[in-house]
């Protein structure tokens, strides 16, 4: 059964109240993370710093650039380390209106789905970036020389992390469309050639216009689609029975 019946200026203030606490988290979470970002910075450029030609470094071609860079990296991390707490009060202003039934769904997805996209990122830092920067600095034509700017290094990592990122919630998706009903597993299965293709438009979507980046996004896709698929058959069967 669902708790009680709020008016729509309690919903308001709720909401107000959530909205507040989520923004101030991010705000704390980054005036906390600020002395260090230009170490984190350079954390986040080793991959890249790893493979480029010994002398050369990266460039800042705005003005603004060293202290911009940080600090959109920060804030940004900010959101990231602080998303548990969104996605908390989240859970908390739309769990009134939902049924027993309800909930007992709502809150393993919210925080698996918040775990996968924290592993999505990880693994685009750790495996996709050695390979697509070792790819990029190796084919370089002779006389290029490497000064990737700062700016552009960021919102091209921050592109990759979204994607793989989002990538990673596909074994949710597929766990939570089997399980509302609104397929069937045997069904999902006979579409997997579909699926397949689906995975690398996706590929071709989130990334950068390199085939690399674009099937390295595309092979997981598949991969956590099939992991999805097998949990949901899992968790069909038990209920069957």
């Amino acid at each position: 059964m669902k708790s009680k019946n709020y008016s729509l200026t309690d919903h308001l203030l709720e909401l107000r109240n959530r909205l507040l606490i989520i923004i101030s988290s991010i705000g704390i979470c980054a005036i906390l993370l600020s002395p260090f970002a230009n170490t984190i910075y350079n954390f986040l450029s080793i991959p890249l710093l790893s493979v480029l030609p010994e002398g050369s470094s990266m460039i800042a071609v705005d003005v603004a650039s060293p202290f911009l860079a940080p600090f959109k990296l920060i804030l940004l991390l900010a959101v990231a380390i602080t998303f548990p707490v969104s996605m908390y009060n989240f859970w908390a202003f739309i769990s009134p209106g939902l049924y027993t039934s309800e909930k007992k769904f709502v809150a393993p997805i919210l925080i698996s789905s918040t775990l996968l996209f924290y592993l999505g990122i990880l693994f685009a830092y750790y495996a996709v970036f050695p390979l697509i920067f070792s790819f990029f600095t190796s084919i370089a034509p002779n006389g290029v020389e490497i000064a990737t700017d700062i700016s552009s290094f960021l919102s091209f990592v921050i592109k990759i992390f979204f994607a793989f990122g989002l990538a990673f919630e596909v074994p949710i998706i597929t766990l939570m469309i089997v399980l509302f009903e609104i397929t069937t597993v045997k069904s999902l299965s006979r579409k997997r050639p579909y699926i397949i293709v689906i995975a690398f438009i996706m590929g071709m979507i989130l990334t950068p216009p390199d085939v690399i980046s674009q099937i390295l996004l595309a092979i997981p896709i598949w991969l956590l689609f099939e992991l999805g698929l097998f949990l949901a058959y899992i968790i069909t069967k038990n209920k069957g029975k």
